[in-house]
């Protein structure tokens, strides 16, 4: 939650304005997703998000439970839930726009369209929830495996890719190509069933609302990976080096699979390669926590993590919302002090507090209040013991 926040510092902004730092170039580069193929850090946000979804789900289940709430209860929640979350979705997905604005490839949207099936697979043995990973990875990767590619003088402009887009997958990977595989056809299909004022044509990013289903996948290793974390018959060590060796398999088959291009790994379409190497990703992650704050003890330092991922859904909503609000009125305030202070001339330029004092590192700074306002916000939820849960 606090890199999808984080966007508000702006490292792009910064490292246009000192184009010879290598530094502001790396983070600018990490603080983005890739065109197609390929991974950075802040493609790992999502996928995290909806592993962690997973992962807490027993707990979840166990804690109804506990509360005498009966499977009925507990479905009635599930599916109360699921269209939440994807409402949600869509209502945080049309902000600006004039009209409703029905698209399901964010990640709320996404999450909920696959959680009626989780909590099923929750409640089965695990060997079956192991065959329905399996059978949501090799049945996505057969959708477009077995498509028919685009037929010759397909024009790549006609669904929004350029013609000499470099990204531009070749051989048998060319089934994965951006707007030109079934998950396209079908978005064509079915989001013109809602209420638009012109036809929905494709996507400008390649997202998809099918790719829920491998989304399902990313869920269910969250949902393994929560209930190897709570088997009280395995000593923690074994419990860490667990989640370790399914971290490392998970990155070495996806890398396989994304370099002989069998599946190339691509998050924007969430092909099975990506879901295998993002949940290595995850995996070590979550080993990496889990050995700071359950093995070690050492929750310290994990504190301005935890007042966030206790709001985690109204840290979601409110950088969506308010991050504008709060860099805007900050800055508002700001440059009366400003005008209070040095007088009027100071603005002759048209420039701000944060250009005046900063420089080329104005969008950081401005970014950095942003975030800071939205963390003070869940700390105040912290400190009130409220939570804002779907």
């Amino acid at each position: 939650m606090l890199l999808m926040a984080g966007e508000v510092l702006r490292f792009h902004a910064v490292s246009k304005n000192l184009p010879e730092s290598g530094l502001f170039r790396f983070l600018a580069h990490h603080q983005d997703h890739v065109e197609w193929r390929g991974c950075t850090l802040h493609d790992l946000i999502q996928p995290s998000f909806s592993f962690l979804v997973g992962c807490a789900l027993p707990w979840s289940i166990a804690n109804r439970k506990a509360r005498g709430q009966g499977p009925g209860g507990i479905w009635l929640h599930t599916i109360w839930r699921a269209f939440l979350l994807i409402a949600l979705g869509v209502f945080l997905r049309s902000g600006g726009s004039k009209f409703t604005h029905f698209t399901f490839e964010d990640t709320l949207s996404q999450i909920g369209l696959g959680y009626v099936a989780l909590t099923f697979l929750a409640w089965r043995p695990m060997a079956i929830q192991v065959t329905g990973l399996i059978a949501v990875l090799a049945g996505y990767w057969a959708l477009f495996a077995f498509a028919p590619l685009p037929p010759a003088g397909f024009d790549p402009a006609s669904v929004g890719v350029p013609t000499d887009w470099p990204e531009k997958l070749t051989g048998f990977a060319a089934h994965w190509n951006k707007n030109a595989h079934p998950a396209h056809a079908f978005d064509a299909w079915f989001l013109n069933l809602f209420p638009r004022i012109k036809p929905w044509l494709y996507n400008g990013g390649g997202y998809v609302t099918l790719s829920f289903i491998p989304t399902l996948a990313t869920m269910i290793l969250g949902l393994l990976a929560g209930q190897w974390l709570r088997r009280t018959d395995l000593a923690a060590g074994r419990r860490l080096g667990g989640l370790v060796l399914a971290g490392l398999a998970g990155l070495a088959l996806g890398t396989l699979l994304d370099r002989t291009g069998a599946c190339p790994s691509v998050k924007r379409i969430w092909t099975p390669s990506w879901v295998l190497f993002s949940g290595g990703w995850c995996c070590l992650f979550l080993a990496g926590f889990h050995a700071v704050a359950d093995v070690r003890r050492w929750t310290g330092p994990l504190f301005p993590l935890v007042v966030v991922g206790m709001n985690s859904i109204f840290t979601y909503v409110i950088a969506h919302l308010w991050d504008g609000f709060f860099r805007q009125n900050t800055t508002n305030h700001l440059n009366t002090f400003l005008l209070w202070l040095k007088g009027p001339e100071i603005f002759a330029d048209g420039g701000t507090f944060w250009t005046v004092t900063t420089g080329p590192y104005a969008p950081f700074f401005e970014g950095a209040i942003a975030l800071l306002c939205i963390w003070l916000c869940c700390l105040w939820l912290w400190r009130k013991k409220l939570f804002i849960r779907i």
